[in-house]
């Protein structure tokens, strides 16, 4: 897959793009059936796919203060769309004078001249540019004066309700990994570096790996967890995951953590990469009488995410 940043790197395939253009946050199944429309529509015209993408997400320039929380990284996001077998990515550097591009130089700019677009595959609410002024109606009118036709798509729907971004950012905030794993197709996965911590765990024996993610990245619901710790290598460790404030340990609130505990291994990670995906949700964070009961609690969670995941003792 060609990853560009901008018009001034345009791949300008000869036979010109199938493409589709939004922030396609966690790339969900809603975003993949607009990606196999692309891919079949690109296929019976022989043209390559391509997607237009937006970094940072326009509302953390736009609105700032309720910007959501994202679902994945740009590094993530991109790995989701090349697994979707898209050829072309155009990652548009997202800024105050990028938020006042009218839709019309948006199109001329980056559909026709950066990516030669044959067609245009969008939501049917799809809106952009200054103002949000371009439409699909507003897509049409172009197509017609630049020569690429439009497809406006309804929004994929599950269960009654539309695949959205939003939806499943609800869901991980009440802990439903399991409603957000199927909504996106996938357990829901975040990723940082294994910092420096206490070492409480350690001395209470059940080690865990302090993971910091950076901040923006959408996080459920504090509890415990079963899921996957993933490696630099590939791998991945079935692990009880604790991701709260630990209120056994502080009466006010303290910094919010994501502490997996791998389950029967042992190693360093210390500012390693790590990913860690939430399978199961176990229970909330809570407060116990004393750190035995705590304890007592923890074995009996780790013993659940084993059983859950698979993991023989």
């Amino acid at each position: 897959m060609d990853v560009v940043r901008g018009p001034d790197r345009c791949p300008s395939p000869p036979n010109g793009t199938v493409v589709t253009i939004g922030v396609y946050d966690g790339v969900h199944l809603g975003h993949r059936g607009v990606l196999a429309e692309v891919r079949d529509l690109a296929d019976k015209r022989g043209c390559d796919t391509a997607v237009v993408t937006f970094e940072p997400h326009p509302a953390l320039v736009v609105r700032p203060d309720s910007a959501p929380l994202l679902l994945t990284d740009l590094d993530q996001k991109l790995e989701l769309l090349e697994a979707c077998r898209v050829d072309h990515v155009v990652v548009v550097a997202f800024d105050q004078a990028r938020s006042r591009q009218s839709a019309g130089d948006f199109v001329a700019e980056t559909l026709v001249g950066c990516l030669r677009a044959r067609a245009v595959v969008v939501g049917h609410d799809f809106h952009f540019g200054h103002r949000r002024q371009g439409t699909v109606p507003f897509l049409v009118e172009q197509g017609g004066r630049h020569g690429f036709d439009v497809l406006g798509l309804s929004l994929q729907a599950q269960s009654g309700a539309p695949v959205s971004s939003t939806r499943i950012r609800s869901l991980l905030a009440e802990g439903d990994v399991a409603g957000a794993a199927a909504l996106l197709g996938r357990p829901h996965e975040v990723r940082g570096i294994v910092a420096h911590g206490d070492a409480r765990g350690r001395e209470w024996g059940f080690p865990t790996a302090n993971v910091a993610v950076p901040p923006g990245i959408c996080l459920p619901a504090d509890g415990v967890y079963a899921g996957f710790y993933g490696h630099p290598d590939g791998t991945e460790t079935p692990a009880a995951i604790s991701l709260g404030r630990r209120p056994q340990v502080y009466e006010e609130k303290g910094e919010r953590l994501l502490e997996p505990h791998l389950l029967d291994w042992d190693g360093d990670l210390y500012d390693q990469p790590a990913k860690v995906r939430f399978t199961h949700h176990l229970r909330g964070q809570e407060r116990f009488p004393d750190v035995d009961d705590l304890l007592a609690q923890i074995a009996r969670d780790v013993e659940a995410a084993r059983t859950l995941l698979g993991a023989a003792g």
